[in-house]
């Protein structure tokens, strides 16, 4: 199927360049740029001197020396870790201009990677301690241009801030791409007209590759900057069949050029670095097409496929294909619905309803009983609302299913480790099992469950992918009894697929997929409410979110001795709570303009503080290591929970528990069974979950449906919590110094850190992968978005509106005197406080 047969052709292309190389071995956005023959010199100078032959390969962030015997493992050093580099022999590193007789290159580093030892992919390797390691390369004039390049991107990867290191290495990229041109001896005919040529970025799944595109009357060429896995990639513009605009990135820059009509595998995806230029390309073939090929659209294959003259899967196919989904864009895999409910019988009858699912709901749907709890969730949960807490494709859910057959993408996507061996895909009963009784589990299908390739059902590599808990290894995965083998799963999948149930009612899951019950109304009705609202409220929200440039300030209080620390108001807006460095909780009158109240638990400072549903209490976090409950209406403290080592930094409250974040490395899960009558009784608390950190905890905030928990330290790590499992999901260490915020978007797909060093990062939740970096020139300390803007607080005291599609600040709003450092903003997006270290509290006003 679509995976399989684009792995099938990256093996053709490796068979090619006969390594054991991948660019999969690669970090997430690393590019791979040069090669070098050269021998590894062990025992350099001693009797015991051996060499190792092979090719030392340069990338962006790593130096990756592949040896010529397969039983020797291939060598990763990331620069990050290199201590000193330059020619050996010399008395330091940076004495690198002097002659030399040798070609010799010195690399001393703290930590090494070793891959696939023996031509076995299995978890990296990983030794560390300092070290020295010598390559010798075949040209020993070439040494000083390596070194110096080394050098160059070794200092990429040691400055302070991502943003900076990616704009670094950006530069560096594009200033190669400039200094070279297509070869246009690679032309298949010399009487070929140029049309157009331009930089650009070939796409594969999880890596890209630079180098230039070409594109001339007959064909369509890219030559990689590094010439792997081959010098060009030619496409006769005559075989091709389909071309569609792509998003990568969130950015509309993607093409991809099919050569077959019922495949969604294309045979190149490009990325471009200029939309001008994806655009220019595509209009070329496009209007190539226009005489060559008829055009389809979603109308078109619907009336083929309600004629009979596509199938069921041919008709799946297309679908996917039109709704952007890619088989070389992982997080927009093509998605399939599980057909069959019976995994257990000795015999499948197909005759049967009872044998299939229901096809009109979503998984989340399936089982009654739990989507009985969702609904309860839903209900309950301030806007935005939405049934499920993950989504039913993501490229984890991808490769978890065919890890068998793309292990080193598996690698690739976790760091060079395979998952927990009792996670792994080892029964389709299981898994089905576990997606409709699952808290957090909803995934659908692959394209491959329908298809003819059983390699990803069987363990034909012969992985070691780990023993469970009971002692037995992760082999072939376990199939259901009414199949004999996978061959016979797969056909009768198929067979199920193209039933004369499923053919009457796949629009149904068609509707909740690609069409019209995706969101609204209809969404909220089918229980597909992954994106639905409210409509007056979502109407508010977008209607704020298009105008948050306009904001204005419009009354401003100062009511503490120092720095405001957290801002909390009631739900009807009268009454505004805050806490302050001064040690006090303040209560502030929006009417009257007056402070009500002010409350001193005791002489430490106050780091937050959130209103109990019901509006009766407020709950502030101090750096005496205590959280404080206060009963509003009887005026006095209620109780005090005594559950950390050190300062606890930020709480968060949902459904009854509490989640306190704190200096001591710890996110403690509390149960808070509160009092019967506020004010009256002790609330009760019983420790459910500690979540581990390595060093101190700044700041945390949890998605809308409190499943999962984002924490940032005070090194620059941001780490994603399952807390259905109190399971660490992703660590990613993506800031240099402290984070200062995090939120999940609303869809919780992505996470937003802002830190010390300036950077905001979006993280994918699923992968844990850094999708974008933006970078300014002071830290943001506070912020709040909607998962395509954002408004963020600065340390000079302004507000800026962020616009993350288009990479920019839109808008730079003055505010406080000094930072500031929070921010509320209400369910509707209509309202906006922001507190600072000017001891302000400043009300926002928006302007439509």
């Amino acid at each position: 199927m679509a995976f399989i047969r684009k792995k099938q052709q990256e093996q053709q292309l490796q068979l090619y360049s006969k390594e054991r190389f991948s660019l999969l071995l690669l970090n997430l956005e690393e590019y791979y740029f040069e090669q070098h023959r050269a021998n590894h010199i062990l025992h350099k100078g001693s009797h015991h001197e051996r060499k190792i032959r092979g090719s030392l390969k340069i990338c962006s962030k790593s130096v990756i020396f592949e040896p010529d015997s397969i039983s020797q493992p291939i060598i990763k050093i990331p620069l990050r870790d290199c201590i000193k580099i330059g020619k050996h022999g010399e008395n330091g590193a940076n004495r690198h201009f002097t002659k030399a007789k040798s070609g010799g290159i010195s690399l001393i580093f703290s930590q090494v990677y070793f891959i696939k030892e023996h031509n076995v992919v299995a978890p990296y390797k990983i030794e560390r301690g300092k070290m020295e390691y010598v390559f010798e390369l075949d040209v020993p004039g070439k040494v000083e241009d390596v070194v110096e390049t080394l050098l160059q991107l070794h200092r990429a990867s040691c400055l302070d801030k991502l943003g900076d290191q990616t704009a670094m290495i950006t530069a560096i990229l594009q200033s190669r791409l400039a200094r070279t041109s297509f070869d246009k001896n690679r032309f298949q005919n010399i009487s070929e007209k140029l049309h157009m040529e331009c930089k650009a970025e070939m796409v594969t799944p999880l890596v890209t590759n630079p180098g230039h595109v070409c594109i001339t009357d007959t064909n369509l060429y890219f030559q990689p900057l590094n010439g792997y896995p081959k010098p060009v990639v030619q496409i006769t513009l005559q075989d091709v069949r389909r071309i569609y605009k792509r998003r990568h990135g969130l950015m509309p820059l993607g093409l991809e050029v099919f050569c077959t009509e019922d495949d969604l595998c294309s045979d190149i995806y490009l990325k471009f670095y200029e939309p001008q230029d994806r655009d220019d390309l595509y209009f070329y073939i496009a209007t190539y097409l226009e005489h060559h090929v008829a055009e389809h659209t979603a109308e078109s294959y619907m009336l083929q496929w309600q004629r009979g003259h596509l199938s069921n899967y041919q008709y799946l196919l297309h679908l996917n294909n039109l709704a952007d989904r890619s088989c070389n864009d992982l997080s927009q895999y093509p998605v399939f619905p599980w057909i069959i409910h019976d995994y257990s019988s000795s015999e499948l009858d197909l005759s049967n309803p009872g044998t299939f699912r229901d096809l009109s709901k979503p998984v989340g749907a399936l089982n009654k009983e739990r989507l009985e709890r969702l609904l309860t969730r839903y209900q309950e949960m301030p806007e935005p609302k939405f049934m499920y807490g993950s989504h039913y494709s993501s490229p984890g859910y991808v490769l978890f299913y065919l890890v068998r057959i793309a292990p080193e993408y598996m690698l690739c996507l976790q760091n060079g480790r395979f998952d927990n061996a009792d996670r792994m895909f080892n029964s389709i009963a299981e898994t089905w099992k576990n997606c409709l009784d699952g808290a957090t589990d909803f995934k659908e299908l692959i394209p491959e469950f329908y298809g003819n390739d059983v390699s990803f059902l069987v363990n034909s590599l012969k992985l070691d992918l780990g023993k469970r808990q009971g002692g037995q290894m992760v082999d072939d995965v376990e199939l259901p009894p009414w199949a004999t083998s996978p061959e016979d799963f797969l056909q009768k999948s198929k067979d199920a697929l193209e039933s004369n149930y499923v053919s009457e009612h796949l629009h149904e899951w068609i509707d909740l997929i690609f069409g019209y019950k995706q969101k609204g109304s209809d969404a909220v009705g089918a229980h597909n409410g992954e994106e639905s609202f409210e409509d007056l409220t979502e109407e508010s929200k977008t209607l704020a979110w298009n105008n948050i440039t306009k904001l204005q300030l419009h009354e401003h209080y100062k009511i503490h001795k120092e720095a405001v620390t957290g801002i909390t108001v009631s739900r009807n807006g009268s009454s505004v709570f805050t806490t302050s460095q001064d040690s006090t909780l303040k209560m502030f009158s929006k009417e009257s303009k007056m402070l009500q109240r002010s409350i001193s638990f005791s002489n430490m400072a106050l780091s937050s503080c959130l209103l109990l549903p019901g509006d009766a209490t407020v709950i502030t976090s101090s750096w005496d290591n205590n959280v404080y409950f206060y009963s509003i209406a009887f005026g006095r403290r209620q109780d005090t929970l005594m559950g950390h080592d050190d300062a606890v930094s930020k709480i968060c409250w949902h459904d009854n528990r509490l989640y306190s974040a704190s200096w001591d490395s710890t996110v403690k899960v509390w149960s808070g069974v509160p009092a019967e009558m506020p004010g009256t009784k002790r609330h009760h608390f019983d420790l459910l979950a500690e979540l581990e950190h390595d060093v101190s905890v700044d700041t945390i905030s949890l998605n809308a449906a409190s499943t999962l928990l984002v924490s940032g330290t005070k090194e620059g790590t941001v780490n994603i919590w399952d807390l259905t499992t109190a399971t660490l999901m992703h660590q990613i260490p993506c800031h240099s110094g402290i984070v200062c915020d995090t939120a999940f978007s609303p869809d919780s797909r992505h996470v937003l850190s802002t830190g010390a060093d300036g950077c905001l990062n979006v993280i994918d939740v699923q992968t844990g992968m850094l999708i974008s970096s933006m970078t300014s020139d002071e830290p943001q300390r506070c912020f709040v978005w909607d998962g395509n803007s954002v408004l963020s607080g600065s340390q000079s005291g302004e507000l800026l509106v962020w616009d993350l599609l288009g990479a920019k600040v839109s808008e730079r709003i003055q505010g406080h005197t000094g930072a500031v450092t929070c921010i509320w903003m209400n369910e509707q997006c209509s309202s906006i406080i922001t507190g600072g270290e000017d001891r302000q509290i400043i009300f926002w006003k928006l302007q439509y």
